[in-house]
């Protein structure tokens, strides 16, 4: 018989197979080849903060908000993605897509829990993809400045946000989490996905991430898709998870969407119950089967060597949005 934590465990984990992973994990292997540690393996500290699937998937939208602060990035997403309905892409105020929302998030999880856990190939297959969609990805804001994802400044802006969003979700609300050195070993560990991914001269510790991004801030504004987000009066729990949201952000960053913290006192408070909000769904929910397959994998050893990225700038194939959706469909 089940307990009451076991029916809502199975009902989320029915209701993420339905909507994220039998659609946006098609061809991706966790448990095999035998042996294959892909890209970070066991004992790595990528496999420590990924392993905790909701405080992973909340550091990304934390990610996603800081990143929006970038003009240029905020309007590729708008020109560019399912975020915003089709036909607001060219209004100055575009309306958000909630479907095609959760498909961005879905694409989102099923690469950091694929690059974090899938086999060598399947992380590399998975880079390339990326790769490939933000060559296509070039264009111009409606104030006439000119786009292009594969921008070495932009690609470090958006590397920086979301290392620093996974990472300082990770501190606050996993129940093991990295502190000091050891969560410095996971910004230097993710770096690799940054290289895959394109990126260069990036940020390989905490210090140097939040130094990076405070570099950005004379290129940074309040765009009409943060004041947005940071308006409405919601209901717990997402008024909760909301302000958990801004709570992750530099001081600098809160300072711009006139974001101001509470007494230590009900900050904490606040912590507190979204921590229970996180932990509670996770726990129900238990370990995601894909990092369960990956400590199969290599049970018994590695036998597989750890591979370093091989992608230089430049030598992709060119090709178009439409090719590239139905080779990685």
């Amino acid at each position: 018989m089940f307990l009451p934590h076991q029916l809502v465990g199975q009902m989320l984990n029915q209701r993420f197979d339905q909507d994220v992973r039998r659609r946006f994990f098609k061809g991706m292997e966790f448990a095999a080849p035998v042996g294959d540690p892909g890209w970070f393996g066991p004992g790595s500290a990528v496999w420590h903060v990924h392993s905790h699937m909701h405080a992973l998937i909340f550091g990304l939208q934390c990610a996603a908000f800081l990143e929006r602060l970038d003009p240029s990035i905020y309007w590729m997403g708008v020109h560019h993605s399912r975020l915003v309905r089709d036909d607001t892409r060219d209004d100055p105020m575009p309306q958000i897509d909630p479907k095609g929302a959760l498909t961005r998030l879905g694409h989102s999880v099923a690469f950091f829990i694929g690059t974090a856990y899938g086999s060598t190939e399947t992380a590399e297959r998975l880079a390339t993809a990326v790769r490939s969609m933000h060559h296509t990805i070039k264009g111009t804001r409606p104030d006439g400045a000119r786009y292009d994802a594969d921008d070495p400044e932009w690609l470090r802006w958006n590397y920086a946000t979301v290392v620093w969003g996974i990472a300082t979700a990770h501190e606050l609300y996993h129940p093991n989490p990295l502190r000091g050195n050891k969560i410095d070993r996971y910004y230097g560990e993710f770096v690799r996905v940054g290289h895959a991914l394109g990126g260069t001269d990036l940020p390989t510790t905490k210090a140097e991430t939040l130094d990076c991004l405070k570099s950005y801030l004379p290129k940074l504004a309040v765009t009409y898709g943060t004041a947005m987000a940071t308006g409405p009066h919601l209901p717990l729990p997402q008024a909760a998870l909301n302000w958990a949201v801004r709570d992750t952000m530099p001081s600098w960053a809160q300072g711009l969407i006139q974001h101001s913290n509470p007494n230590i006192v009900e900050r904490t408070a606040r912590r507190a119950l979204v921590w229970s909000i996180i932990n509670g769904v996770h726990l129900a929910a238990g370990a995601a089967p894909e990092f369960e397959q990956a400590k199969a994998r290599v049970a018994a050893g590695t036998t597989v060597p750890h591979t370093l990225p091989t992608y230089r700038p430049g030598t992709d194939p060119v090709r178009t949005r439409e090719e590239l959706e139905d080779a990685f469909a």
